[in-house]
């Protein structure tokens, strides 16, 4: 495992020089200065660790500032080649991969690779060589590959490693068995949460106050509070599907009735469809489903692509469920900013962000709603793969 600065935690240089570099992630380039003020440190002091973390390869020289009469100070900033951070997203029944450099930006990406993840050592085997296999074909060195993230629906513990729906063995949560493998940092990470931190970060938004809602087969949410990531005491914030919402009558996964996931989500939306072609409404997608006896979600977001009447319908219902509870958290966070992302959001676009909207409108306290922005994911498929990478980042600079 490559050993640099990053790994020493208790060390008072390094813990500047960690300050340093998370000054450069959130605001950009600097000057000695304005570093020297923003980390407590006198000038010389903040030379001194520019000057090494140069020396290590971790910050550049960007010339002087354009700034007009006097003497024009040195700009500082991340050096983007100082090493790679991969992140990937797990799914059902696909992965995604995504490779950034140091700086942030994006190296590579590849979307919806078939795999069915399982609770056993050998699908965290393939894993690994998968991610192995997605840095060789992209020509990158693997000995500069500098950590893994690695981003899981359900309930994920990012400081043991430990997934509720697939570890399998306490004594090795999947965390340590990816990096016992890959020889480099592994962190792993609720996918809500990771889609959270690869819109903030990765998307370059200035809002420090953010929610994120991932719609896709289920409901999560990530937020962003005072420019943090949120986790709330015990690590499992954000369960906003099982809001106790709708009187529909419905069990959720969880096993309580009515949670909004019900009726709002992607597996809500087959189900809703289902119902209704079971009492012959017409579609689009009535002989597939009278031939088989199901849809699934992919062929749910064709139907919406190809306009079909039945299909849009049942989405406006899924966003104006989903609008009533973003307007309750709305009204108690009062964020500058949500964004709407997964899979059933990128498909259905519009015609779920229009009753969204909507019913915000018409539920929310609209002092709240002036100050706060409704829009569709920037990153959308790349954000969780994106924000899983950064997150490694970030945690070995210790600022998660």
């Amino acid at each position: 495992m490559r050993e640099t600065f990053l790994d020493k935690k208790d060390n008072k240089n390094s813990l500047l020089k960690k300050n340093i570099l998370f000054l450069c992630i959130e605001r950009g380039e600097h000057s000695i200065a304005s570093i020297s003020e923003a980390i407590g440190a006198s000038v010389p002091t903040a030379t001194k660790l520019i000057g090494e973390l140069m020396d290590e390869g971790f910050m550049v020289d960007l010339g002087k500032s354009g700034t007009s009469g006097g003497r024009r100070p040195s700009i500082y900033g991340l050096n983007p080649e100082a090493g790679y951070f991969v992140g990937v997203h797990i799914r059902n029944r696909h992965v995604s991969i995504a490779v950034t450099d140091f700086k942030g930006g994006l190296i590579s990406f590849q979307d919806d690779i078939l795999y069915r993840m399982e609770a056993n050592e050998e699908s965290v085997n393939k894993i690994a060589e998968g991610i192995r296999e997605h840095v060789d074909k992209n020509g990158l060195d693997w000995n500069r590959i500098m950590g893994v993230g690695v981003a899981l629906p359900g309930r994920v513990n990012p400081v043991t490693g430990y997934s509720n729906n697939y570890s399998f063995d306490p004594s090795r949560p999947i965390g340590q068995m990816l990096e016992e493998n890959l020889n480099v940092h592994v962190v792993l990470e609720n996918d809500s949460r990771a889609m959270t931190y690869g819109e903030y970060l990765g998307g370059g938004l200035k809002e420090k106050n953010m929610l994120y809602v991932n719609v896709s087969w289920g409901l999560g949410m990530g937020m962003i509070l005072n420019g943090r990531l949120y986790y709330g005491t015990s690590g499992y914030s954000g369960e906003f599907g099982h809001f106790p919402l709708l009187d529909n009558g419905q069990m959720c996964r969880c096993g309580k009735i009515g949670c909004l996931e019900t009726g709002a989500s992607g597996s809500a939306l087959v189900r809703m469809i289902s119902e209704k072609l079971t009492a012959g409404r017409a579609s689009s997608l009535a002989r597939k489903f009278k031939a088989d006896g199901k849809i699934n979600i992919t062929e749910v977001f064709t139907a919406i692509q190809q306009e079909d009447i039945l299909a849009i319908e049942t989405v406006e219902k899924v966003g104006t469920n989903l609008g009533k509870g973003l307007a309750g958290l709305i009204n108690i966070f009062n964020p500058e900013l949500v964004v709407i992302g997964g899979k059933v959001a990128v498909a259905a676009g519009d015609y779920l962000m229009l009753p969204i909207r909507t019913a915000i409108k018409r539920h929310v306290l609209n002092i709240a709603n002036q100050d706060t922005t409704i829009k569709l994911t920037q990153l959308k498929q790349k954000a969780a793969p994106t924000g899983a990478a950064l997150l490694v980042r970030s945690r070995m600079l210790g600022i998660l």
